[in-house]
């Protein structure tokens, strides 16, 4: 009886002892995993915090127009965290500024791709679009931009939109977009903008009262618009007005003599016997 009772007791201690390690060893497993994750974490965090630095920092060359500084900081943004849009956003308006047109394509369509309501995204790749010609991915890209309710400038998009349309010898569709752009002008800069635009569509339609109408309320709201005074005297002449034509011509030679429309406005002056 005696030898049954201590191999009981033995018995009983040994498994003891085998839950106990068990026990252990799953506590240190835990206790490890949660190490490992804080300091994940931490790591984390930190990567964050310094490509936010590198962010800021590339974002004030960018808005400098120092683009090969900001490019050095913003390539360090993206290693510390690439999935962030706005870096490729800012990357874009740098290789821009650099004239890496197709490098700052590809870093907007990620920005767009990365965050699908990206709307100053979208519009930037409407305007690289539209410098390439590509008028139909231009349109489609600034729609993009103004499917966002939420979307600040959608006059730019529009404004833009429309000079796409009128590229593409759209002009119907253009003072459409243009009128809808005037309409949510929150900037008082752009609306001269919008009304010489008005007035160029207007004019290729064959509406010269209406294009000489868009061209006057430009110059009224932005003195010094040599284009529109161009067009003034364009518009003039097509009419046989040809003294009101002298005059937006000297207007266009007084203001910008050097420019490509002061020197046509100074052939234009020639062929004018008043």
């Amino acid at each position: 009886m005696a030898i049954t009772t201590k191999k009981r007791k033995a018995t009983c201690g040994c498994d003891r002892g085998k839950h106990g390690t068990w026990f252990a060893c799953t506590v240190v497993c835990l206790v490890l995993f949660m190490v490992a994750s804080l300091l994940s974490c931490a790591g984390s965090q930190k990567r964050k915090e310094l490509a936010e630095n590198h962010l800021n920092i590339g974002t004030a060359y960018v808005e400098g127009e120092d683009y090969t500084a900001a490019l050095k900081e913003l390539l360090a943004a993206e290693k510390y965290t690439p999935e962030n849009p706005k870096i490729h956003y800012y990357l874009a308006v740098a290789y821009f500024g650099k004239g890496y047109n197709e490098k700052a394509i590809e870093e907007c369509e990620t920005a767009v791709r990365l965050k699908p309501d990206y709307s100053t995204a979208y519009h930037f790749l409407g305007i690289l679009y539209y410098g390439r010609g590509q008028y139909d991915k231009a349109i489609a890209a600034f729609d993009s931009a103004l499917s966002n309710i939420l979307y600040e400038t959608p006059d730019l998009s529009l404004y833009n939109m429309g000079r796409a349309y009128a590229s593409k010898g759209d002009y119907k569709r253009a003072l459409t977009k243009y009128q809808e752009a005037a309409v949510k002008a929150t900037r008082n800069e752009l609306l001269p903008l919008i009304e010489k635009e008005m007035g160029k569509a207007s004019y290729a339609q064959g509406d010269i009262d209406g294009a000489i109408g868009h061209f006057k309320k430009s110059t009224e709201l932005v003195p010094n618009l040599v284009e529109s005074y161009f067009w003034l005297g364009e518009c003039y002449s097509k009419q046989k007005r040809m003294l009101e034509a002298r005059r937006a011509y000297e207007m266009v030679v007084k203001l910008a003599p050097a420019s490509d429309f002061g020197l046509k406005a100074k052939q234009a002056l020639q062929l004018i016997n008043i």
